[in-house]
C-alpha cells in the first residue's frame, strides 16, 4: 500500500491543506520521471479532494508509480480563505506546483482535474511548465479553455456520455475548433459524477496515460 501523507502549503489567501500520495514502487513510473496534481469539483456544490472521481486519478497515478498531490481549493475543509471564481484557485495551483516540484525537482509536471478544477487546471497550464494534462468532465461553455485556440500542452479530455451537467456534444464540437489533437475518451454510460462508471475510468485513463508517458 502506498504511503499517503497530509501537508500544509501557504497559498495566497492562507494555508491550503493538501494529500500527497506516493507511487506504487516497482511499477512503469517508479524512478520518479513524473508527479501529478489533481483538482477537484466546484467548491460550492460540495466538491473536495476526498470526491470519488480525485481518488479514482489519484489511482491511476499510484498505480503507474506516479507520486500525486491533491488539495482543497481555498474555502473547502482546512484551506483558508474563500472561494474566488476560479481566479485566486488557479493562483493557488500555481503556488501549490512550485512546492511540489521543490520537492521532486527532477520530476516533470502532470495536472488532472475534474469539472471546475478542469478549468483551474488549463488555466494553470498557461503559466507554470506542464508535460501532461487531464480534463474531465470540462465545463467549457462556462470557463475559459485554450484562449488561444490551443492547449500549452499534451490533453487527454474525457467525458461522460449522460453527462446531465456538460453536454459532450457540445464539447466535442467545440473541440473541433482547437488547432491542436486532444486525446478524446468518451464513457457513453456515465453521467457527471461518473457513478457505476469508476472503473472504467481508471482503466481507460490509466490505458491512454502509459501509453502516453515515456518510461525512462
Amino acid at each position: 500500500m502506498s504511503k499517503q501523507t497530509q501537508v500544509t502549503i501557504a497559498g495566497a489567501a492562507g494555508k491550503i491543506e493538501a494529500l500527497l500520495e506516493e507511487g506504487k514502487a516497482d511499477a512503469p513510473f517508479s524512478a520518479s520521471a513524473y508527479v501529478a496534481l489533481i483538482c477537484h469539483p466546484h467548491p460550492l456544490y460540495g466538491g473536495t479532494m476526498d470526491n470519488k472521481v480525485v481518488s479514482t486519478l489519484a489511482r491511476i497515478y499510484r498505480e503507474l508509480g506516479i507520486t500525486s498531490l491533491r488539495f482543497n481549493f481555498r474555502g473547502v475543509g482546512a484551506s483558508e480563505g474563500e472561494h474566488d471564481e476560479a481566479r485566486g484557485e488557479v493562483d493557488d495551483l500555481c503556488i501549490v506546483s512550485e512546492w511540489l516540484q521543490a520537492q521532486y525537482p527532477e520530476s516533470q509536471l502532470l495536472l488532472a482535474g475534474f469539472s471546475f478544477g478542469s478549468a483551474v487546471v488549463a488555466a494553470a497550464s498557461e503559466r507554470i511548465p506542464v508535460a501532461h494534462m487531464i480534463l474531465i468532465a470540462p465545463p467549457v461553455m462556462r470557463y475559459s479553455y485554450a484562449p488561444q485556440g490551443a492547449f500549452a500542452c499534451p490533453v487527454t479530455l474525457v467525458l461522460g456520455g449522460q453527462d446531465e451537467l456538460v453536454e459532450a456534444e457540445a464539447v466535442l464540437a467545440w473541440l473541433e475548433s482547437l488547432d491542436c489533437t486532444v486525446e478524446t475518451i468518451v464513457i457513453p454510460e456515465a453521467s457527471h459524477f461518473f457513478h457505476g462508471q469508476l472503473n472504467s475510468l481508471r482503466e481507460k485513463l490509466a490505458t491512454q496515460l502509459s501509453a502516453f508517458l515515456t518510461v525512462p
